[in-house]
Parts: structure tokens; C-alpha cells; sequence
């Protein structure tokens, strides 16, 4: 696993002694830190910065948490960067517009700094168990070859139908990311054909049957998400 070191984190907050600490205790671990105290400065310097993580609050002036996340996930570079949302908002309604946006986390204030650097560290360790080399994704025990359309699980050699491996595809190359069921529809099966949201549950079960509980994990209220322990 990389050092702290080689980490950059932008952290997005309208409360200046949030930033500050947050500031304090990243560099600490050896992060190379950025703040920025609104979502329109957030998303100038995260252009320039190039950040992995971005903490971002939601309620901000000038532009809200949820559409600068939202905004950067529009800009291809920022598409699998991790965004995690710092908030004192805890009605689940804000939790799920936040996964939406294309949130990895969610995290409510007071914030623990030694809790939330423990919180980072896993997720930038989740996200460097899965590597992609031309047409083969490594993630943890799967093993996907997308020119044959074979999956490795634990050794065991099988072949998936088409829309189950390019589901368990897709999630494997955006680990950590909750993708609701609209969103993997329109990934999968595309906007020329009607399929019910149903569908997408059913086709979550047949490789939950074939993989385990344990990668694809449900977010209630939200989605899915593909996870690594």
C-alpha cells in the first residue's frame, strides 16, 4: 500500500476551525492537503490539485455540497476520484442525495480526526486491491477477463451471462462508488431499451449466488456499491 505521503486530500468546508483542524491532523499523517470554504473555489482548486479525496460538507454558501460534487463528477477526471461528505445533516433524505451525487462515503459531525483518517485509509486501501490491465480486472479473489468474458473467483473458473459480467464489470472498475439502480441501467442496459429497475436486483442476486454476499453490498435507500474488504 502507498504511504500517507503520496496522498493528496482536498478538504471543503465553510467553518473555518473545521478546515484548520482537519488541515492540522491530515498533514500530520503525512497527506498533502488543500481547503477550500465554498463549492466554487472547491472545484477551481481541485482542477489545479488534482486531489484522490475530496471532503466535502454539504451545506455551504454559493453552492451546496451536493452539486459540487455532482459537477465534479461530470469532469472525467474527477470521475472516480473518492468524495467523502462531512455533515451535520443526518435526515436520510440528505444521505441519499449525497450517494446520488456520487458520494464513496458519508460521514456525520462532530468529526473524530483519528476515526476519520482511520476512515481514508480504508477506503484508499480498498480502492488499490482492484487494478485494471487491458482487459483483465484484479479485485481481491476475482479475476475478470473481459476479452473472454471468464471470471476467477477463489481459483474457480466460470463464465457469466452477458449482462451479469458486464454488471460485476462495471462494478469492479468503480469500487467503492454507490450506483443507484437508474444509474446501472442506463450503464448496462442502455436508454434504447426498457428494462424494469427490477431487473437490476435480480441480476445482483445471481452473482451474489456465484460471489458471495460480500462484494456487492446494498445501501439502503440508495443502491449498490462494489466493496473490498
Amino acid at each position: 500500500m502507498e504511504s500517507s505521503a503520496n496522498y493528496k486530500v482536498l478538504v471543503v468546508d465553510d467553518e473555518p476551525d473545521i478546515l484548520e483542524i482537519l488541515e492540522y491532523n491530515l498533514q500530520k499523517e503525512d497527506f498533502k492537503v488543500r481547503t477550500a470554504d465554498n463549492g466554487k473555489d472547491a472545484i477551481k482548486i481541485a482542477q489545479e490539485f488534482v486531489p484522490d479525496l475530496i471532503l466535502l460538507d454539504i451545506m455551504m454558501p454559493e453552492q451546496d455540497g451536493v452539486e459540487t460534487c455532482r459537477l465534479l463528477r461530470e469532469i472525467p477526471e474527477f470521475s472516480n476520484t473518492l468524495i467523502l461528505f462531512l455533515t451535520a445533516r443526518t435526515e436520510e433524505y440528505s444521505e441519499v442525495a449525497a450517494f446520488d451525487a456520487g458520494a464513496d462515503d458519508y460521514i456525520t459531525k462532530p468529526i473524530k480526526p483519528r476515526a476519520l483518517i482511520s476512515r481514508l485509509n480504508a477506503l484508499f486501501r480498498r480502492k488499490s486491491l482492484t487494478t485494471v490491465k487491458g482487459d483483465r480486472i484484479i479485485a481481491g479473489d476475482l479475476h475478470i477477463d473481459r476479452s473472454s468474458f471468464i471470471v476467477t473467483f477463489k481459483g474457480k473458473e466460470f463464465q457469466l451471462p452477458k449482462k451479469e459480467f458486464e454488471l460485476l464489470s462495471f462494478f469492479a472498475q468503480n469500487p467503492n462508488r454507490v450506483f443507484n439502480r437508474e444509474e446501472l441501467l442506463q450503464n448496462i442496459w442502455g436508454t434504447d431499451v426498457y428494462v424494469l429497475a427490477r431487473t437490476v436486483d435480480v441480476h445482483i442476486r445471481k452473482l451474489r449466488e456465484k460471489i458471495g454476499e460480500g462484494y456487492i453490498v446494498t445501501v439502503k435507500g440508495v443502491g449498490y456499491k462494489f466493496e473490498l474488504a
